[in-house]
């Protein structure tokens, strides 16, 4: 009797020695877990659910996994937020010629595309109600119908799913379907956001760096003073925001130090310039500041305290931002007067938090909520 195979026995399977930590960087424990839940999880066929704030890099994860497992063929992106939904169920099943106006050839669509592979359905929970009904169809069936066709086509691949969204309050309010949910939910994998992986700032930062196109000479050089602001630094847009800051100080610090100054002043308060006048602003706000940060160590106390910014002038700042998160400035004033006022004091815990009219015991609790470290020498 001959010997009956599986087809994945031959299409669909490789060696793998892939190294997750080559796509994933950080020392965290928290990247430590997620790069374990990943290996465990590409170790399986089954349907993956990426979980995670924007900006986290869930197709970074999405990634891992694939090239992780033993599947051979292509890992194929499709973004449901970012197609019409009138187009998502084409670009998903494919079309017959003939199918709809402007069909004039047949269409392989995703899932054809992926056989073999894995198809990565990032955002999934803004996919319409009417299309998930036919992704669970496909899901448990293996099998798909082209728009406009009535034949099962037989799919062999790995499905990987992403959102941002909650998608249990979504199922709640009727607009994801619970039976999906709980398809596509067998192996989740929650993706911490930056300000919950601060140990790995250092590492992205060096890693981000590497992968700037240009000569190591024309590289800006973090100091660590300034990791240590990025480190205080809430990343509401996760490791978008800081592979942005990076690009940002490749223009603004070519071949320079980067200090937290800069950090505070020149990265993170400037947003990417969409036209030529908004990079000359930039360039002219900088050299401002850097010529501050130049010269005010020979300025006397009197013309110091003159410099500083009357609250009146802060209103101005709308003429250089669209918007403004207000709690994130607050905060950067607080590190720069505590740091300022340890520094005064000689590191003196109690003389700083008279000079800051706060309680000894409140002072101590800001600095460990910004990681501020002075020896106390009373």
């Amino acid at each position: 009797m001959a010997s009956v195979t599986k087809i994945s026995d031959h299409k669909t399977q490789k060696s793998n020695n892939f190294n997750v930590r080559s796509l994933i960087s950080g020392k965290s424990k928290q990247t430590d877990e997620l790069i374990k839940l990943i290996q465990m999880v590409s170790k399986t066929n089954s349907t993956a659910l990426i979980l995670g704030e924007t900006g986290t890099g869930k197709d970074v994860i999405a990634r891992a996994i694939h090239n992780s497992s033993l599947r051979n063929g292509p890992l194929i992106t499709v973004n449901c937020a970012a197609i019409p939904s009138e187009l998502l169920e084409s670009e998903l099943f494919g079309h017959e010629k003939g199918s709809f106006t402007g069909a004039d050839k047949l269409r392989k669509g995703k899932f054809e595309q992926s056989s073999g592979g894995s198809m990565f359905l990032d955002e999934i929970g803004d996919m319409p109600l009417a299309l998930q009904a036919k992704l669970l169809r496909a899901i448990e069936n293996k099998t798909i119908q082209r728009v406009g066709g009535s034949t099962d086509i037989k799919i062999d691949l790995r499905l990987i799913c992403a959102t941002h969204r909650d998608l249990e309050k979504k199922v709640e309010s009727g607009e994801f379907r619970a039976d999906l949910f709980f398809r596509i939910n067998v192996l989740p994998i929650q993706v911490p956001s930056l300000a919950e992986r601060r140990d790995d700032i250092p590492d992205l930062v060096l890693n981000l760096l590497k992968n700037v196109d240009a000569e190591d000479e024309f590289k800006p050089i973090f100091t660590t003073d300034a990791i240590t602001a990025l480190t205080r630094h809430n990343w509401p847009g996760n490791v978008r925001e800081l592979k942005n800051l990076i690009e940002r100080a490749c223009i603004l610090f070519q071949g320079q130090e980067v200090t937290s100054t800069n950090v505070t002043e020149n990265l993170l308060r400037l947003k990417a310039p969409n036209t030529i006048e908004e990079q000359n602003e930039i360039w002219d706000v900088t050299s401002e500041l850097m010529d501050e940060v130049e010269f005010d160590d020979n300025d006397d106390e009197e013309t110091k305290i003159d410099n500083l910014p009357h609250p009146n002038n802060y209103k101005d700042w709308f003429t250089f931002y669209d918007e403004i998160d207000i709690r994130r400035h607050l905060q950067d004033i607080e590190i720069i007067l505590i740091e300022a006022a340890l520094e005064k004091t000689n590191g003196k815990i109690a003389n700083a938090a008279d000079i800051l009219k706060l309680r000894r015991t409140t002072l101590i609790e800001k600095m460990k909520k910004f990681s501020i470290t002075k020896n106390d020498t009373n």
